[in-house]
């Protein structure tokens, strides 16, 4: 029987997670039951949303209990099974945990992946995965972008927010993208056909206004929205009438105190609108933006970078790169060679 570590939750984080929030326990793994099988997983996904769940609040998904491992989206190879449709040596994904091996079934998010279909398996985690999968239907189904619009996007840099910026240049947009940093503005124009890019950093809440009317002297037609606090403020002041404002994420104010939006008397100046995102709500429609974006990967229409750290001992400095910018594409966790 193998043995498991596992990268649990013994305290709930107070602001920026910490060490000592964490422990890296090992055990035997269970003996199966009839219908169940032994995931492997050789890497996982590093999401914003885990801080989330690591907090006792109500959510679209249960808390993190404390003792468990802290929920995250794996990709792994069938170790052991007693289900006829997870054979072993075959690839799968669910909704699990940051641990080496993980007790799957049928059922949920679980599901069989062809690593052969993808130039790398780790796609499964960012451009056919939830990161992919969010940006389609955050985008086209909410935000609804037409041919000729202006579509901003915060955080663009980030995982989500490349691929938006991609997909809305397919649809005919002019796209603007907010990023913190030089080296990430270069990126949004040179890798992700951003027309144009803001830094953020070391800018007041004035002169971010200022930046964006002068970077979309038309007004913006769709707000993607994955950062809040003064960014989410400073773009209201532009929207278009009729605009959209698609909220994405607030990565801004995960580790504190939720501040809220400031201007959001804009959705009644400009008859605008503002709505959430939750990518559980569309699960039945995955197989529609699935086909989509395995092409649009597979052609080179669209590029995701990914962030690979290795080792489950450096899960808690990667996560936290989520929030110091300091990955470089989708972070993602491996755990095994």
């Amino acid at each position: 029987m193998p043995i498991n570590r596992r990268f649990t939750l013994v305290r709930r984080p107070k602001g920026t997670p910490v060490d000592k929030d964490f422990r890296l326990i090992e055990e035997p793994t269970p003996a199966l039951e009839e219908g169940q099988f032994l995931l492997r997983n050789h890497y996982a996904s590093l999401d914003p949303a885990i801080r989330g769940w690591m907090d006792d609040a109500p959510s679209y998904l249960p808390p993190i209990r404390l003792g468990d491992p802290v929920r995250a989206t794996t990709l792994g190879v069938v170790a052991e099974s007693r289900h006829p449709d997870f054979p072993i040596g075959s690839w799968a994904s669910g909704l699990n945990g940051i641990e080496h091996y993980s007790l799957g079934g049928a059922g949920g998010f679980t599901a069989r992946i062809d690593p052969d279909a993808v130039p790398s398996v780790t796609n499964y985690l960012s451009s056919v995965g939830a990161i992919g999968l969010t940006a389609y239907f955050a985008l086209l189904d909410v935000g609804k972008p037409k041919a000729g619009e202006t579509v901003l996007v915060t955080g663009a840099a980030g995982a989500v927010g490349s691929l938006v910026g991609q997909i809305a240049k397919m649809q005919g947009c002019r796209t603007v993208g907010i990023a913190g940093g030089a080296a990430k503005c270069g990126r949004l124009l040179s890798d992700y056909g951003y027309d144009a890019a803001i830094d953020y950093r070391g800018k007041s809440y004035d002169e971010l206004v200022a930046a964006i009317h002068e970077a979309a002297p038309g007004g913006v037609d769709v707000q993607f929205e994955n950062v809040g606090g003064d960014i989410l403020d400073a773009a209201l002041l532009s929207l278009n009438p009729k605009g959209r404002v698609v909220l994405c994420g607030l990565i801004s104010e995960y580790n504190g105190a939720h501040r809220g939006a400031r201007n959001v008397w804009q959705l009644i100046v400009q008859g605008a609108r503002m709505e959430g995102f939750i990518l559980t709500q569309y699960v039945p429609r995955f197989a529609e933006a699935i086909g989509p974006l395995t092409e649009w990967v597979k052609s080179g229409k669209l590029r995701m970078d990914e962030h690979i750290d290795k080792g489950i001992e450096n899960a808690l400095p990667a996560f936290l790169r989520l929030f110091e910018g300091s990955n470089e594409g989708k972070m993602i966790l491996q755990l095994a060679d």
